[in-house]
């Protein structure tokens, strides 16, 4: 965190394009860890029926310090005969609130849970055990990397790879063309940046409404679909609209849609394969890999919304709602698999288990232990 804050500053003294494209490379390299392993930190505080909500909190500050670039956009365009470029005061700003933070949150945050200062004695051994039954097989365990590895024998693993392909497309062509879809409605640049905070902001809202209630139910699969068609229909709709100036409230609906349905399948995603991997290497492994490749898909968005085709950018807006909507069938039919998985294993003990009646102390194994559930 301080590393990109600290790039992101410094972009705000570059000359030239080479200058901003290296410092853009290792920004990228610092930001990489970054999703994954707050993801996995946060699966070590909190039980697997809680952490849709925690990784939602998260996801949603994410929407809404979208929703305040363009606010802040907005702002420093408004600054006249100001001795440097307005565009740097947004490197300048941001850089520098993250550089700060990370100092505070490096300062503040525990190790683990049983580590925090600010947790009484009972409270630290309450913290380990609500783990240890129904987070991770060992917790604080070693990473080994060649264990680790075990998670690509399940089939699973590469279905939730696939869905993270199908993931990466549409949020990253709604985070980084958000402002060109907008434009369209026929807007002033500037003003295009005030109009991308509603759907920002919303879509944090509707992120966090999805999460609790995916988190109240304990199911994962039906929301990510859910969230996937969101965005398809969001996507489809403003492709079918010949002449936006003629329906620009139904166009600018869409957008809302589009950013509804991006952020939640992301965070219930990360939430669904942690709460399916109780051994800690994996689990690890598995989400240092899907979310960098979910935001790798910024080169297909990046290549699909071409200049030549605007302003509609009918085969962008296609291409991301497929890829949206092969999203959604993935993410049903592997549910499916798990709920015919679970009764099958079922039948087989004559019992009925659910996923979150089995401590996770016993399923180090995954699916190869007898008393496995797929939490669904």
């Amino acid at each position: 965190m301080f590393s990109f804050g600290s790039f992101t500053l410094l972009s705000s003294a570059t000359k030239n394009f080479g200058g901003m494209f290296a410092l853009r490379w290792f920004l990228g390299m610092s930001e990489a860890a970054f999703f994954p392993l707050v993801i996995y930190y946060l699966t070590t505080f909190y039980r697997r029926g809680e952490l849709a909500r925690r990784l939602a909190i998260f996801y949603a500050a994410s929407n809404i310090a979208n929703a305040f670039s363009g606010l802040i956009a907005f702002g420093v365009f408004q600054i006249k005969n100001s001795s440097i470029p307005n565009w740097r005061y947004l490197f300048i700003i941001e850089g520098g609130v993250t550089v700060l933070f990370s100092i505070f949150a490096f300062w503040y945050l525990p190790r683990s849970a049983a580590e925090a200062k600010f947790l009484s004695d009972d409270e630290k051994a309450l913290a380990l055990h609500r783990i240890q039954v129904d987070s991770s097989a060992v917790v604080n365990e070693e990473f080994r990397f060649r264990e680790a590895l075990g998670i690509f024998k399940h089939p699973s693993t590469y279905v939730w790879l696939c869905i993270e392909i199908c993931l990466g497309v549409p949020i990253q062509g709604v985070a980084l063309f958000l402002p060109q879809i907008v434009q369209r409605l026929g807007y002033s640049t500037v003003k295009t940046n005030l109009y991308t905070v509603a759907p920002n902001v919303t879509g944090a809202v509707m992120l966090l409404i999805l999460a609790f209630c995916s988190d109240a139910v304990r199911l994962r699969s039906p929301f990510i679909v859910l969230g996937f068609l969101l965005t398809f229909a969001g996507f489809m709709i403003y492709a079918s609209i010949d002449d936006v100036q003629a329906q620009i409230r139904v166009a600018y609906f869409a957008t809302f849609m589009m950013t509804w349905g991006t952020s939640a399948p992301s965070v219930l995603l990360s939430t669904w394969y942690n709460n399916n991997i109780a051994h800690e290497g994996r689990r690890v492994l598995l989400t240092s890999i899907g979310v960098p490749l979910a935001n790798l898909m910024g080169l297909v968005s990046s290549n699909v919304f071409r200049s030549q085709d605007k302003p509609k950018y009918m085969p962008a807006l296609i291409t991301v709602g497929a890829f949206g909507a092969t999203g959604a069938a993935l993410a049903g039919c592997l549910g499916i698999y798990m709920w015919l998985d679970n009764k099958r294993r079922d039948r087989r003990d004559g019992v009925t288990v659910r996923a979150q009646d089995v401590p996770t102390e016993r399923l180090r194994d995954g699916p190869a232990s007898p008393e496995f559930r797929w939490f669904l």
